[in-house]
């Protein structure tokens, strides 16, 4: 126990806090012992992050494009792209404002490809004899580009996509049109139903597509048969089967006989009677299920593919015309690194693993009860599409708890009234830190109590709070995490981790060859006190971070395997919109990348027109109102000579209203004119679009 220092020149007995010593002479060399290889161990980039991300040689979070094919050239470093997006245009940057989305269709081009190899090898190193051709579920992720992409790069495998609203269906439909193998894709169509879901998807038949329609609730079959008959199409019929088999945890909770979805097998038994009957049994081809998603263990994924394989033979003994099983989604990644299937953040397979339990289990059952094999179709869109994009941000400040300087003529009181601050004292004194956190809370109790009932000033109030920060540093009891404060929206970017506590990786983006030199909680921009992340992978209730510079150099963090779900999902809690997104391809050339696409996030207008307001009128209401104001204000008796000086100042307002309008609603980090109007800003905020075909070529 450090020795204390007792003050008696105002008052014999009470002790308050010397001046913070000066910094420890620790040598340099053992301060700035730290490398990058640490800080990928720290933040556990290499679990979570292999093999696309990995923290560099010069301290930064490099992006590998093309996973473990990736060469050494080809590494995208993050901090040098995040500046090309960053930096004004008049530097030769593309001026866009954070936060911002990076999205890598290279990484997404290289997640399905070896979805497909997993699934490929599995098949022929076991002598499985169909198979596999999946689909993506376009709720993952709705953005055209990303649904665009996986048609063009799954073409040769005639991978296909899944729907579960009319929107959605109209968009595959347009997409898969785009396909090099629209008639052999699956547009798999899941979801509830009325009569123009299920005609949208019998049009899709009549366009040559592959379109399924997926029976969810039992009373779905009478508008097929009777929209079929009308439309004069056979349909190609799936049935979503409510498994017994489900795994714990929150994703769990979708799957078993008390799922939200699928039919029981007596409702099946008599799906499958109204189909002979109307003479349609033909139709009934596929066979869907899902045991929920983040499946964690090859053991549970085998008992469930088993159930339904059971269940896919008992159909064709029923005389289906059975072809494909579809294992829905469930393919699982590890987003703390650990490779455990211990919790939703993690699972215990590899990709490779995963199709290998697939193939084993449905092959062994259609033996066994010697029945075709079928074509094996899944539905794994977080495996897809998380790791493709990074969510980057900025620490704008950091607020950092600051022990207040007790002043002795403001904790006198204690010695005349307050048996707590003795104990605490005789506490301090053996050194008994147990005691002390006990009296520093019994202390302090006391002396709000005193505060409410008015006999303590707020001085005295503040000067106590500080002593008893001081005994509990002293003591090793204090909490010295700081809070940093981001410039994003938690509610908008990551809308699961408020709402179902899922965790993502965030790492610094550069100055990993430097050890961190604190801990941190985030905290957001919103006006909610939601609006935090103070939970972490690991466990953790704080994040290493390092100091912010004091001259004003930026912080850059990243939110990684988030390309799933969270911006179908977010809101504008706040009204803070969606951030800015740019797509960026590997390329050969000085730089390693080439920005292909680059759109400004949404402005103050376009939250507000998104909410039924009308910014137009809204500014022309408020310039109304500035010159109203200003025309009383020279009534009131300025001078003539003033009048520039008014119209100046009226063209000052009314361009700063004209640019709050259209800019982003976070926080600027640069110093704008007062000049800048609506053509200035679209000049700096503009969308930005090379042809990537054109790009390709080259």
């Amino acid at each position: 126990m450090p020795a204390l220092a007792c003050v008696n020149s105002y008052a014999a007995d009470v002790f308050i806090p010397p001046s913070p010593p000066p910094p420890s002479s620790t040598s340099t060399a053992a301060v700035d012992a730290w490398s990058p290889s640490l800080s990928s161990s720290l933040y556990r980039i290499d679990g979570w992050g292999a093999p696309y991300f990995a923290a560099n040689s010069s301290g930064n979070i490099s992006v590998r494009p093309h996973g473990s094919n990736t060469l050494p050239h080809q590494d995208i470093d993050l901090l040098k792209l995040v500046k090309k997006v960053t930096d004004p245009k008049q530097t030769g940057g593309l001026g866009l404002q954070l936060p911002v989305i990076i999205r890598f269709p290279d990484v997404l081009q290289n997640r399905l490809e070896s979805l497909q190899s997993a699934f490929d090898f599995a098949i022929q190193s076991q002598g499985y004899e169909s198979h596999y051709q999946g689909v993506y579920p376009v709720k993952c992720n709705q953005d055209r580009f990303v649904v665009e992409d996986i048609v063009r790069f799954g073409s040769q495998f005639r991978f296909g996509l899944e729907a579960g609203s009319k929107p959605e269906i109209l968009l595959a439909m347009s997409c898969l049109c785009k396909g090099s193998n629209p008639e052999e894709a699956f547009l798999v169509c899941n979801g509830f139903k009325d009569a123009e879901y299920v005609s949208l998807a019998l049009m899709g038949r009549k366009l040559a597509l592959n379109t399924v329609i997926v029976l969810e609730q039992e009373e779905e079959l009478d508008l097929v048969i009777g929209l079929s008959q009308k439309m004069n199409v056979r349909p190609v019929i799936g049935l979503r089967a409510k498994l017994r088999t489900k795994h714990s945890g929150h994703f769990g909770s979708t799957s078993g006989e008390k799922g939200k979805f699928g039919l029981t097998t007596s409702q099946i038994v008599r799906v499958v009677r109204k189909l002979s009957q109307a003479r349609m049994l033909d139709c009934l081809q596929l066979l869907h299920f899902h045991i929920g998603s983040q499946i964690p263990s090859t053991s549970l994924l085998s008992d469930g593919v088993s159930e339904a394989a059971q269940l896919y033979c008992e159909l064709v003994r029923l005389g289906a015309n059975m072809k494909v099983i579809d294992i829905g989604g469930g393919l699982g990644i590890d987003y703390d690194g650990s490779k455990s299937g211990e919790s939703d953040l993690s699972v215990a397979y590899t990709l490779e693993e995963y199709a290998e339990a697939v193939v084993a289990s449905v092959r062994f059952v259609c033996e066994r009860r010697s029945v075709k094999h079928p074509v094996i179709c899944s539905e794994s869109g977080r495996a897809i599409v998380s790791h493709h994009s990074v969510l980057i941000f900025e620490a704008v400040s950091s607020v950092k708890p600051v022990v207040h300087e007790a002043d002795p003529d403001d904790i006198r009181f204690l010695l005349e009234s307050e048996e707590a601050y003795e104990e605490l004292y005789s506490a301090v004194m053996r050194g008994d830190q147990e005691r002390c956190l006990l009296y520093v809370e019994k202390l302090k109790q006391r002396c709000v109590e005193g505060f409410k009932d008015g006999v303590v000033s707020v001085e005295q109030l503040a000067s106590v709070d500080g002593l008893c920060e001081w005994v509990l540093n002293a003591i090793g009891g204090s909490d010295p995490v700081q809070t940093y404060n981001i410039n994003l929206s938690v509610f908008t970017s990551v809308p699961d981790l408020w709402g179902i506590e899922q965790l993502f990786p965030i790492v610094p983006i550069h100055k990993l060859d430097q050890r961190p030199g604190t801990r941190g909680v985030l905290s957001d921009l919103t006006c909610d006190s939601d609006g935090k992340i103070d939970k972490f992978i690991g466990g953790e209730s704080s994040l290493p971070l390092h100091e912010l510079e004091s001259d004003g150099g930026r912080y850059f963090l990243g939110m990684f395997l988030g390309g799933a779900y969270e911006e179908a999902l977010g809101g504008v809690h706040n009204l803070f919109g969606g951030p800015s997104v740019v797509r960026v391809l590997q390329s050969d050339g000085p730089h390693g990348f080439a920005v292909t696409r680059a759109v400004p996030g949404q402005s103050s207008a376009d939250v507000l027109r998104g909410m039924q307001h009308e910014p137009e009128m809204m500014f022309q209401t408020l310039k109304h109102r500035a010159e109203e104001v200003m025309h009383h204000h020279t009534k009131g008796g300025e001078e003539e000579d003033d009048d520039d000086d008014d119209e100046a100042e009226f063209g000052n307002v009314a361009a700063c209203l004209d640019r709050s309008f259209h800019n982003m609603p976070y926080l600027a980090t640069e110093e704008v004119s007062m000049s800048n109007s609506l053509s200035a800003a679209v000049s700096n905020l503009g969308f930005y679009y090379c042809d990537e075909d054109d790009y390709l070529s080259a």
